[in-house]
């Protein structure tokens, strides 16, 4: 029996699992490697986050995004946006130098079992250990709005479910959404010849402005200082202080965890949006259905008024909703088990772990708790040491159904048992 078995390998669960396997800890690791961003990501994306923000985490900071670009000669330094393939193969680098082996098989299952959790694997073998954690990523949790679920996946799709636009060649889509990946997605159909327009509730686009050099006066970098989700003191909170975010009142948290860091463009990707992507702003859709052919969308106004048009493919850009009832490979008592935030979000403790004893949680199913920074790679540094600080924590007092050893002490990576 494994002490943490670590369920996703993106770039939480890739963290998490360096600092558990430097911390002494026997681990597992399960997962393809960066999937989401290999698998669910066009070519000719951007992070829209500054590449100094973009690190995976090991205990040393040895394995960065800037040491990978250098070693590679790709550029990624401030202001310079990192195509998401060179991101990617980061991923991969740092799994390959700061990580145990990963095991590529998908968890279809996990339940309770005496001393721990048992994981039920895609090929039917069994994984037991002491505690996990849930690092799945935001594939499970998209969000389509109700007006178009009645659509079959040839009429409307997510942005993330597409590796290659290039069915969408000479088409009419429409995107919907105000968003970074609403924009982006628009800018890379309308550069390979399809007819595409944005179609958002917003009454107006907003973009996020060139970020100022790093090296500033003493008085810039006070009035709003540098930090991984941008400049400004409260961005700052939010980015380098998740643990302080966690004491506000759980109706503040709510309310900034919905609010704060709305949708809006990357500044490098205007200029290729205004002059070539139909915008219609002030518009929801209401009703969608299919009719010769294409899709039609009514839509209604700010004011109320009626509009309509036909496309012949809706991409979705409307985000993801991480809620208890979507995490599907949970068992049901395990699921039941789960206290849910006001959002339907697992509640978590000050180190990840939920109302599932040895059950803890990482990434954006964490953000109502911990703050904006969970939807960002930036969160996984802080999220990485917490968590299993508080795993080593859980595993001295023992899980339910017996004890377990206490870890041993910090080692290298070919120490690590159980491997």
């Amino acid at each position: 029996m494994y002490d943490l078995l670590v369920v996703g390998a993106g770039p939480y669960g890739l963290s998490i699992a360096s600092h558990a396997a430097a911390a002494g800890l026997s681990l597992r690791v399960l997962g393809r490697p960066m999937a989401s961003w290999r698998d669910h990501m066009p070519p000719g994306m951007f992070l829209k986050s500054e590449p100094w923000a973009s690190n995976l985490s090991d205990p040393e900071g040895r394995w960065r995004l800037d040491v990978y670009c250098a070693e590679q000669g790709v550029e990624g330094g401030h202001g310079r946006p990192v195509p998401v393939g060179v991101f990617a193969s980061y991923g991969l680098w740092f799994a390959r130098n700061a990580v145990p082996p990963v095991d590529e098989r998908t968890v279809t299952r996990l339940q309770r079992r005496c001393g721990g959790f048992e994981a039920l694997l895609d090929d039917g073998e069994t994984v037991r250990a002491r505690t996990v954690a849930l690092a799945i990523g935001v594939v499970p949790f998209i969000d389509i709005p109700s007006a178009f679920r009645g659509l079959g996946p040839e009429r409307v799709s997510h942005s993330s479910h597409h590796h290659d636009l290039g069915r969408f060649r000479g088409k009419d889509v429409t995107v919907i959404g105000a968003g970074q990946a609403a924009l982006e997605t628009a800018a890379l159909l309308a550069e390979q010849g399809t007819r595409v327009r944005v179609l958002a509730r917003a009454a107006a686009l907003r973009w996020n402005e060139v970020p100022p050099p790093l090296a500033r006066s003493r008085r810039d970098a006070l009035r709003a200082p540098h930090s991984g989700l941008g400049c400004g003191w409260r961005n700052w909170f939010y980015a380098e202080r998740p643990g302080w975010y966690r004491r506000l009142p759980e109706a503040r948290r709510m309310r900034i965890a919905s609010e704060a860091l709305g949708p809006a463009g990357a500044w490098w990707v205007r200029d290729r949006v205004e002059p070539a992507v139909e915008v219609r702003l002030g518009q929801e859709v209401a009703v969608a259905y299919e009719t010769g052919g294409a899709v039609r969308l009514e839509t209604v106004g700010r004011g109320g008024e009626l509009t309509s048009l036909d496309t012949d493919h809706v991409i979705a850009a409307t985000g993801f909703r991480a809620t208890c009832a979507r995490i599907g490979l949970l068992a049901d008592d395990v699921r039941a088990a789960l206290a849910p935030l006001p959002d339907g979000s697992p509640a978590v403790g000050r180190d990840f772990e939920s109302s599932v004893p040895g059950l803890f949680f990482a990434g954006l199913t964490t953000a109502s708790g911990f703050g904006p920074a969970m939807r960002f790679v930036h969160g996984a540094t802080f999220t990485a040491d917490t968590l299993v600080r508080g795993v080593r924590r859980r595993l001295r007092s023992g899980v339910p159904g017996g004890p377990a050893p206490v870890p041993g002490a910090r080692t290298g990576l070919a120490s690590t048992a159980g491997l």
